[in-house]
C-alpha cells in the first residue's frame, strides 16, 4: 500500500514548511522578548523585595511604601498589567499550519481483474494528504502587535496614576492622623488649663471670696475638657485605623506619625502648574487611550484586505498506484462582510477617545484652579489665625485668669476667654489640616511633588527629601 510512502513525503514537507517558517517565528520571540516571561526592572512585581516593617512612629515615607506594596487595590492593576503582556505576546504569533488527511470513495479498496468478462469496473479510494498555512495579508500582524502594545502602555499609564492617587490618598490620611495627634495634644493642654481654673475658683471659694455655686460652674465647664478630650482620642483612633487600612492592616502597630503640621510650601505660578498638570499621568493616560483607539482603527482597516491560504500536498491513487503532487490557494470572496461594522465601532471609539481626552484636560484645570484658590485662602487663614488670633486669644485668658485671682474679672470673663482659646485652638489645626490637603491634591493632579521635577512621579520623589510639605512628610 502506498500509504506508508505518502506520510513519509508529507512528513517531510511538514518538516520543510516548519523550517522556512522557524525564522519568523524566531524573530517575533525575540522581538517581544517575552519567552522569558520577565517583567520591566521597574515592575510593582518586584517591589516587594525592598517591602518596609510597620515601625512603632511612623513617616510618611514608610506609610507610602507600605501603600504601594500591601494595597490589594494597586496589586490587581499590577495584575492587569501581567496579563496584558500575554495578549501582547499573543498578538504576534502567527497562525498554526493545518495538516489535512481527505479520502475520496474511502474504504474501496477491493482488486479488480480485468481479464473477467462482465465484471463492471468501480471506482477506487484516492488519498490526499495536504499541508496549508494561512498567510496574513496588509500587515494585520503589525497592526495587531502595536494595538496590543499600545494597549499595554496604557495599563501602564493607568497604574501609574492609580499609584498617585494611592500616595495621595495615603498623604491625607496621615494629615488626618497628625492632626488627630495635635487636637489630642491641644484638648490635653485645654483640660491642664481648665485644671488650673477650677483650682483658683476652689481656692477662691475656700477664702470665701465668692459664692460656692461658681465651684459648680466651673466643674461644669471642666466636664466639656473631659468630653472634648474623650472625642479626641477617638478621632486619633479612628484616623490610625483608617490610615493602616490602605496597606490592609485591621489594627495599626503604628503608635504615631511623625511630622510638622505647620510647614508650608513656596506656590508657583499658575500658569506653570497648568503645564504640569497637562503632563500628569491622568492626562498623559487620555491621550494614550486615543493613541490605543486609532490603532484599533488602524487594525480593523487592515481587516478589510482577505489572507491567502497556501496548501500543498500529495495525491494517492489507490487504482493505479500513483502518486501525484498538488498545491493550492484559497481567497475569500469579501462580498458582504467587509468589517463595516467593526470599522464603523472603531471610527466612533477614537472620536470618543478625543472627546474624553479634552474633557479630562478641562477637568484636570477645574481642580487646579480650584485647589490652587483654596490654598491661597487657607494660607491667608492660617497666617492670621497664627500670628494675631491664638496670641491674643491666649493673652487674653492669660490676663483674665490673673485678673480673677486678684478679684478684678468675674468667673464668666474667665469661662468666655477659656472657650475662645479652645475654639481657636481647634480651627487651627483644622485649618492647618486643609492646608495640607490642598497641596496633598494639588500635588496629585500634577502627578509630582509642587517644588520637584515635572513627571516625577516615583515613590521616592513623591514622599522623599523633595515632598514640598517638608517637615510635614518627613518628620524624621
Amino acid at each position: 500500500m502506498k500509504l506508508a510512502v505518502m506520510l513519509t513525503v508529507c512528513r517531510h514537507l511538514v518538516l520543510a514548511g516548519l523550517l522556512i517558517l522557524a525564522p519568523t517565528w524566531m524573530s517575533a520571540a525575540i522581538a517581544q522578548n517575552s519567552f522569558s516571561g520577565a517583567s520591566r526592572a521597574d515592575s510593582p512585581d518586584q517591589l516587594a523585595s525592598s517591602l518596609p516593617e510597620e515601625k512603632k512612629e511612623l513617616t510618611l515615607r514608610d506609610a507610602a511604601f507600605l501603600a504601594l506594596h500591601r494595597n490589594p487595590d494597586l496589586a490587581a492593576f499590577a495584575k492587569e498589567i501581567s496579563a496584558l503582556k500575554g495578549i501582547t505576546l499573543q498578538a504576534g504569533l502567527l497562525p498554526n499550519p493545518d495538516l489535512t488527511l481527505f479520502a475520496e470513495n474511502a474504504g474501496n479498496l477491493q482488486k479488480v481483474n480485468p481479464n473477467r468478462v462482465g465484471v463492471k469496473e468501480v471506482e477506487q479510494q484516492d488519498t490526499s494528504l495536504r499541508i496549508s498555512q494561512l498567510i496574513e495579508l496588509g500587515g494585520k500582524r503589525a497592526a495587531r502587535v502595536k494595538a496590543a502594545t499600545l494597549n499595554e502602555e496604557l495599563a501602564n499609564q493607568t497604574y501609574e496614576a492609580r499609584r498617585v492617587d494611592l500616595i495621595a490618598q495615603v498623604a491625607n490620611l496621615f494629615t488626618d492622623v497628625l492632626a488627630a495627634q495635635e487636637q489630642l495634644r491641644f484638648a490635653e493642654e485645654s483640660q491642664q488649663l481648665a485644671q488650673k481654673v477650677v483650682d483658683t475658683v476652689s481656692r477662691r471659694v475656700q477664702t470665701g471670696k465668692v459664692p460656692p455655686i461658681e465651684e459648680t460652674k466651673v466643674e461644669v465647664a471642666f466636664s466639656a475638657t473631659e468630653i472634648a478630650l474623650t472625642q479626641a482620642q477617638r478621632d486619633l483612633a479612628s484616623a490610625r485605623k483608617r490610615l493602616a487600612l490602605l496597606w490592609a492592616s485591621y489594627s495599626p502597630k503604628f503608635e504615631k506619625v511623625l511630622g510638622n503640621l505647620e510647614s508650608e510650601v513656596a506656590l508657583p505660578p499658575f500658569e506653570v502648574l497648568v503645564e504640569r498638570v497637562l503632563a500628569s499621568p491622568v492626562a498623559l493616560r487620555a491621550i494614550k487611550n486615543m493613541e490605543q483607539r486609532k490603532a484599533v482603527l488602524e487594525l480593523e482597516k487592515t481587516r478589510r484586505i482577505p489572507n491567502l491560504t497556501v496548501a500543498a500536498g500529495v495525491l494517492n491513487h489507490s487504482q493505479t498506484g500513483g502518486t501525484t503532487a498538488i498545491v493550492g490557494i484559497t481567497v475569500p470572496l469579501q462580498l458582504f462582510d467587509r468589517n463595516q461594522g467593526n470599522l464603523l465601532d472603531a471610527h466612533q471609539r477614537v472620536d470618543k477617545a478625543t472627546d474624553e481626552q479634552m474633557a479630562t484636560e478641562l477637568r484636570l484645570r477645574a481642580e487646579l484652579i480650584q485647589a490652587y484658590e483654596a490654598l491661597s485662602a487657607a494660607q491667608n487663614e492660617i497666617r492670621i489665625l497664627r500670628d494675631k488670633t491664638l496670641p491674643k486669644a491666649r493673652s487674653a485668658f492669660e490676663v483674665t485668669q490673673k485678673g480673677y485671682e486678684l478679684g478684678k474679672f468675674g468667673f464668666l470673663e474667665v469661662l468666655d476667654a477659656q472657650r475662645t482659646l479652645f475654639q481657636n485652638q481647634i480651627l487651627y489645626v483644622r485649618g492647618l489640616a486643609n492646608y495640607q490637603r490642598l497641596v496633598n491634591e494639588i500635588e496629585r493632579l500634577i502627578g509630582s511633588p509642587i517644588n520637584g521635577a515635572p513627571n516625577d512621579i516615583n515613590t521616592s520623589a513623591v514622599v522623599g527629601e523633595n515632598r514640598a510639605i517638608g517637615d510635614l512628610r518627613s518628620g524624621q
